[in-house]
Formats: C-alpha cells, sequence, structure tokens
C-alpha cells in the first residue's frame, strides 16, 4: 500500500448556516436529496451509516435541531454573547470549521474494512446491506477527543461523521470560547498571519500523532510540488462541494419560495373572502337600518297596529346587533389577516433577496471552479513548455543555443522548482524563509535595499506575479565584482 496521508481542512464561519446545517446533518427534503445525488458524491443508501459524537458517545444523526439551535443553546447556557444576535447579516466569525479525513484507500478501509463497496454517487442499493466498521468508529472517537482537549469539550457544538460520500470524514463545529466570550481570533488565528501559519502547522503535528496508530502520516510542506499538486485537488474538490452544497439550498429556498407564495395566496384569498363578508354585512346592516327608521316614524304617527310594529321593531333591532357583533368578529379577523398577509409579503421578499444573494455565491463559486480548473491547465502547459524547451535544448548547435543563455526560458527550465519554492515563501510572506532558501542554494541577487511586501489593495494575481519576480532575481547567483 502506498503511504496514506492525514487530511485536515479549516474554515471559519459566521455561525452555521441552514443549509450548511442540512448538509451536515443530511436533513434534506427529497427535492434537495434528488439534487444532491444529481450534482454531488453522495450514496443515499449508505447514509444510515452516518453518525454523530455527543458527550463522547456514538449515536445516529439527531437531526431535530439544526447546528445554529445547538450553537444558540450552547452559548445561552453558559451566558455567552452571540456577537452576531440580533444582526440582520452576521458578521463576526462564530465557529471553527474542521474536516478530518486522509487517503481515500485508508479510510474506506477503516469505515467497510473488505466489505464491497460501490463508491458512486446515487442510490446504490447494492450498498444496504454493508455495516459500519468499528475501527472508523474508534478512529472517529480518537479526533473527537483530540478536539475537546484542543478546545474544550465543552465547545464541540457538533461532531458528525460521513461514510456516504466518496471518502470518509468527520466535521467539528467548534466554538471559539476565550475568558469567557468568543474570540475567534485569539483561539484559532493568533496576532497575524506568521502565528495563523505556524499555529495550523503545530495542529497538523499533532494530529498526525493522533493518526499514527491507524496509518495516516502527516502529509508533507505545501512548497514541494507534490503536496501543492495535492492542495489544488482539494481546493478544487472543496470549491465543487460548496458550490453543490448552495444548489442544495437553491433547491431548499426554491420549496420555502413555494411554500411563502402559497401562504400569500392563502393570505390574500382570507382577506378578500374576509372583506367581501363585511361589505355584504354592512350593506344588510344599513338596509336594516333604513327598515327600523321607518317602522319607528310609522309608531310615532300611529299609523298602523302599535303592537305589530313594536314587534318588527324589536325583531329589527335584534337583527342590527347580531350583524353588528358579526361585524366585529369579522373586523378582528380581518385585522389578523391583514398582519399576516403582511408577513407573507415580507417572508416572500425575504426569500427572494436571499435566493438572489445565494444565486450570486454560486455564480462566484462556479467562477472559481473554472478558474481553478484554469489554473491546472496552465500548470500543465507550463510544464509542457519546460519540457520541450528542454529536449529542443539539447539538439541545438552552440551559435543557436547562445540566443537563450541568461534567458527566464533557460533559467526556469534549469532551476524552475527552486524558483517556484521561492515563490511561494514570498507569497505567504515568509521573507526571511524565502531569503535564507535563496541563499542556501546559491542565489543572492535579490538585493537588500529593495521595499518588499504586500500593497493593502492588491490582488492576488498581481502579488502573485511580483513574487515570481523576485523569487527569479532572489535565487540568481550574486554578481561580484565592481560596478561598472
Amino acid at each position: 500500500m502506498a503511504i496514506q496521508y492525514q487530511s485536515l481542512n479549516f474554515k471559519g464561519r459566521k455561525g452555521m448556516s441552514a443549509g450548511q446545517s442540512r448538509e451536515h446533518q443530511r436533513a434534506w427534503s427529497e427535492k434537495a436529496w434528488n439534487m444532491a445525488l444529481a450534482k454531488g458524491n453522495f450514496d443515499r443508501s449508505r447514509e444510515h451509516l452516518n453518525f454523530e459524537i455527543v458527550d463522547g458517545k456514538i449515536q445516529p444523526i439527531d437531526k431535530s435541531k439544526s447546528i445554529g439551535q445547538r450553537l444558540a443553546e450552547n452559548l445561552a447556557e453558559r451566558g455567552i454573547r452571540d456577537p452576531n444576535a440580533n444582526l440582520a447579516e452576521p458578521r463576526y466569525r462564530t465557529l471553527g470549521d474542521f474536516v478530518f479525513s486522509g487517503s481515500h484507500e485508508r479510510m474506506t478501509e477503516l469505515a467497510f474494512g473488505t466489505q464491497p463497496v460501490v463508491i458512486k454517487p446515487g442510490d446504490n442499493k447494492e450498498n444496504l446491506t454493508i455495516h459500519r466498521n468499528k475501527e472508523i468508529e474508534q478512529w472517529a472517537m480518537d479526533i473527537y477527543n483530540f478536539v475537546c482537549g484542543k478546545y474544550g469539550k465543552e465547545n464541540v457544538v457538533s461532531f458528525y461523521v460521513h461514510l456516504d460520500e466518496t471518502t470518509p470524514h468527520a466535521h467539528a463545529a467548534v466554538v471559539p470560547v476565550k475568558d469567557g466570550k468568543i474570540d475567534f481570533k485569539g483561539v484559532f488565528v493568533g496576532k497575524d498571519k506568521m502565528e495563523y501559519s505556524r499555529h495550523i502547522s503545530a495542529l497538523h503535528d499533532e494530529l498526525a500523532e493522533v493518526n499514527k496508530p491507524w496509518g495516516l502520516e502527516r502529509g508533507t510542506s505545501l512548497t514541494n510540488k507534490e503536496a501543492r499538486a495535492r492542495q489544488t485537488l482539494d481546493y478544487r474538490r472543496q470549491l465543487e462541494h460548496d458550490t453543490r452544497q448552495k444548489e442544495a439550498d437553491l433547491a431548499e429556498m426554491d420549496e420555502q419560495l413555494s411554500s411563502t407564495a402559497q401562504q400569500l395566496r392563502m393570505a390574500e384569498t382570507r382577506v378578500k373572502g374576509l372583506t367581501t363578508m363585511i361589505e355584504n354585512l354592512e350593506k344588510k346592516k344599513s338596509g336594516l337600518e333604513k327598515e327600523l327608521a321607518e317602522l319607528r316614524r310609522k309608531m310615532n304617527v300611529s299609523a298602523g297596529d302599535r303592537d305589530a310594529l313594536q314587534k318588527q321593531i324589536d325583531e329589527k333591532v335584534a337583527a342590527i346587533a347580531e350583524i353588528e357583533a358579526s361585524l366585529a368578529d369579522k373586523n378582528a379577523k380581518l385585522d389578523k389577516a391583514q398582519e399576516q398577509l403582511a408577513e407573507a409579503r415580507a417572508a416572500k421578499e425575504e426569500v427572494y433577496a436571499s435566493q438572489a444573494v445565494l444565486q450570486q455565491e454560486v455564480s462566484k463559486l462556479s467562477d472559481s471552479v473554472r478558474s481553478s480548473s484554469g489554473t491546472l491547465i496552465k500548470e500543465q502547459m507550463l510544464n509542457m513548455v519546460i519540457g520541450e524547451f528542454k529536449r529542443i535544448r539539447e539538439v541545438l548547435p552552440p551559435e543557436q543555443l547562445a540566443a537563450f543563455e541568461g534567458s527566464y526560458l533557460e533559467y526556469l527550465a534549469d532551476r524552475g522548482n527552486e524558483m517556484l519554492h521561492c515563490g511561494v515563501l514570498l507569497f505567504a510572506q515568509l521573507v526571511n524563509d524565502a531569503t535564507t532558501f535563496a541563499e542556501t542554494h546559491g542565489g543572492g541577487g535579490g538585493g537588500s535595499d529593495l521595499k518588499w511586501g504586500r500593497d493593502e489593495d492588491e490582488d492576488d494575481r498581481l502579488w502573485a506575479r511580483r513574487c515570481v519576480a523576485m523569487a527569479n532575481r532572489m535565487m540568481r547567483p550574486a554578481r561580484h565584482g565592481r560596478k561598472r
């Protein structure tokens, strides 16, 4: 078996949205499940193998409360204020979302042993008889205890293990509490990017000790080629996963929109019906009042049998009183119905607005997926160009080869990996590490008098271009002797 590596991904979240919670818990409607099966890597026949760990005990996933509700209850019980409470849109990161996994071959072995498993999206009936191995539960418990030991058991809001996707993995949602309040930066990040980098590196080291008994090793530095390729693949998979989740959220939102539209129609019908009934009662009351006035006029002028007139007057008064009682009831109901109508309209507008925002997020994620795919293609094209240049260079006569002497293409072909390593260090703003690397690998042409650093408004593409140019300069041998 090839070397099997551990995997750890971390993302800061401003709470946990309903859509994200449904994805973690698989609390999907039929429509959302169909969307997930069509576009994702989910296998519904293995959903029953998923589990969660609560208070150190393994149990089926409880879908009765969302992660957001669990977070709110967790904080309320401890008297900790949620900085996003009462905000129209959450602004503060209040959760650390960890994903723990490893190489597909080893994680599948831990989960299913030697059982034949169909690993593909859909609802694969062949997997209905598959059982969950104890090893995956023991691995998950080790990871759970690691998270509890590092961040506090009371801060672990949820811990789910998914065995219904391509590679088994665990999700841990951790609220960063320090000194009795939420402090995302203090718990997860540190004072700056360099401290965060050291923190994440140490986290991988500590996790490797937990994973060692399970045959999972720590990955190598992301500055080497193999690790970079693995990170790029993982990044693309995460983008695709996020896109599928957002699309599932859109499917859920379509159902919400349909539901709110139905509620709006019902509210409009109720208001219209009550309004019509009130109008009819008002007309009937007006007619009775006219008849009552005529009867009283006749009574005053003694026009007719007074006893018969009095009886009719009493009947009209009773009928009018009955109508007035009915009007009071219908008007009260109308007020309530109009409130419900206003709420239904607001709810529909809110869903429309949320749907528009979500649609933009899906569009951006789709663009990112295409962009990351483009990056992979460009990297392979560059490798092909360099390889082609190396092959051609071997057969070029000296007079033609001289045209490439000292060129960027020649240098990239000879020392491209070293320059790339230096550029990655610069991009991470590890300037001292980049300088040391360059000096210990024959470089020294960068100069010590150059202003270096990333501008506040500089985008990633421009910053990467400057890092490549600086790496090229730093990796070139230092020039000695007097300048002319």
